[in-house]
């Protein structure tokens, strides 16, 4: 059972951090979300609500 343990332990030491690839990757998805994100905030709905609680805020 310990041999198995230091087996597994001894391969998640040598990771020395994301690859090239895996920043492209997680860039992307940001970019991806980020896009998404822009979208519902400048929707109609969500700038009529916003415009709203900012008068509301101001009163």
């Amino acid at each position: 059972m310990r041999a198995l343990i230091l087996r597994v332990l001894g391969r998640f030491r040598g990771d020395g951090g994301m690859t090239t690839a895996e920043y492209a990757v997680g860039t992307i998805a940001a970019v991806a979300f980020a896009a998404v994100l822009f979208k519902v905030v400048t929707s109609d709905g969500v700038q009529t609500a916003l415009n709203g609680l900012i008068e509301k805020a101001l009163r």
